[in-house]
């Protein structure tokens, strides 16, 4: 097989548009989508530290929660790409906001019988209504537009994700983990009943947050049904029936590694996002307690708020596969740099990789579709079904945290770094493989 220059660009183009919809009033509308579905996302890391002490969970144990949200976007990845290609972008759309909310709303009967698989489920459904909301929204906001400032469109939208991961840890911080859990030591020593009843109060702090969430959710699944967003076709007529053509997807290589690039950012990103709060409140790091450490997730989260507006303004410096590149090998320093050290330096350096970690995704996403024509909506599915590197380097350095102690774990997380360089110096070149 031979390797050749892929020279198209995205051919996805709206139809025109009523005159009293503007394209700038669409992506405020899919803006604030970004902003909503960042804020759920984050609050996972509320949580994992909340059910690891709730459940006297081990760190591989704690990471299931991670585990089972992120395989539900590999489950239903493919299955939304399809669905964008039959009732398109905008029912896709609230089709997500409905299944989140409905995700919402399990957490419910889930601290009621404090049921860890129960919580687990919930995870699940959240993370499906996720994935219909990401394949959709994510390509709506590239080709909205002019193909060149895709990448800025994304990393603008990706600024009003990472405002919602930056506040709602905080918010989730003290009104989640507003009692002071036992220790594991003085759990063990509670008799069945004490236990229990100490397990339901602890767990009961999820139950209004979660409620008012799904709220919010089913609301403005009706604010975006009733709002007339541009409609955006994914298929080329030129293609209509050509079922060789559309299967063509793996030979755009730049894609396929692209796709690589995704599975390990998000993981990378996930891992630091879940294990950050313990990782700070050890003795030789931050040597806080758990409730405390927990509030720096917004400093974590919040680098990758400035990190997208820094992100941006590198764009039009310089191509976006420089600025990736620059950004991963920072990154692996950072990582290097804490895993070397301890106390303030080690809990800094970690929490900076965040500013970095920001131009990741949109940058790998747009370089990774360039070229794909009416083959967009499928190349996005496969992006976000990479997404599941979420839930399998969490798991893998969960593992490695319960056998080598959760310092020195993260070195784990380095070598994603060292892929997401490459992609930004070399694997971004778009060719197809042609047979």
């Amino acid at each position: 097989m031979a390797i050749t220059n892929a020279k198209s660009t995205v051919s996805v183009t709206p139809p025109s548009a009523p005159a009293s919809v503007s394209t700038r009033s669409a992506l405020a509308m899919i803006m604030v989508l970004f902003f909503i579905w960042g804020s759920i996302t984050s609050l996972n890391d509320i949580l994992i530290p909340h059910l690891k002490s709730i459940f006297t969970l081990n760190y591989a144990e704690a990471m299931l929660v991670q585990t089972m949200f992120f395989s539900a976007y590999f489950v239903f990845a493919y299955p939304s790409g399809r669905m964008i290609e039959w009732i398109g972008y905008k029912r896709t759309m609230v089709a997500g906001l409905v299944i989140l909310a409905s995700g919402a709303l399990l957490f419910i009967p889930a601290a009621r019988v404090v049921s860890f698989p129960l919580f687990l489920f919930a995870f699940a459904i959240l993370a499906a209504g996720m994935t219909f909301l990401q394949v959709s929204a994510n390509p709506y906001v590239s080709v909205l537009g002019q193909p060149e400032t895709a990448a800025a469109r994304l990393n603008l939208a990706g600024v009003f994700n990472s405002l919602g991961t930056t506040v709602a840890p905080y918010i989730g911080s003290i009104l989640i983990l507003s009692a002071a859990p036992l220790s594991a030591l003085a759990i063990s020593k509670l008799a069945p009943a004490a236990l229990q009843a100490y397990r339901m109060e602890q767990a009961s702090s999820v139950k209004m947050p979660y409620l008012f969430i799904a709220g919010v959710l089913l609301l403005f699944s009706v604010a975006i049904g009733l709002f007339k967003l541009p409609p955006i076709s994914s298929h080329d007529p030129t293609l209509a029936g050509d079922p060789a053509a559309m299967g063509s997807i793996w030979k755009y290589r730049h894609l396929v590694l692209g796709v690589l690039g995704i599975f390990v950012y998000v993981g990378a990103e996930v891992t630091v996002g879940s294990l950050i709060a313990n990782y700070i409140s050890q003795p030789d790091i931050g040597n806080m307690s758990i409730q405390a450490a927990a509030k720096y997730l917004s400093v974590y989260w919040g680098g990758l708020m400035v990190g997208r507006f820094l992100g941006a303004s590198a764009l039009r410096r310089a191509p976006s596969h420089t600025v990736l590149a620059i950004a991963g090998v920072v990154a692996l320093i950072l990582t290097l740099v804490s895993v070397a050290t301890s106390g303030h330096l080690a809990m800094w350096s970690m929490l900076l990789i965040g500013l970095f970690e920001s131009i990741m995704w949109p940058n790998i996403f747009t370089l990774a579709i360039a070229g794909l024509g009416p083959l967009t909506s499928r190349g996005s599915g496969l992006l976000i079904a990479a997404i599941i590197g979420g839930a399998i380097i969490p798991l893998a350095q969960g593992f490695l945290a319960d056998h080598i102690g959760l310092h020195h774990s993260f070195l784990l997380v380095a070598l994603p770094y060292i892929y997401i360089a490459y992609y930004g110096f070399k694997g971004y070149k778009p060719r197809v493989i042609a047979s």
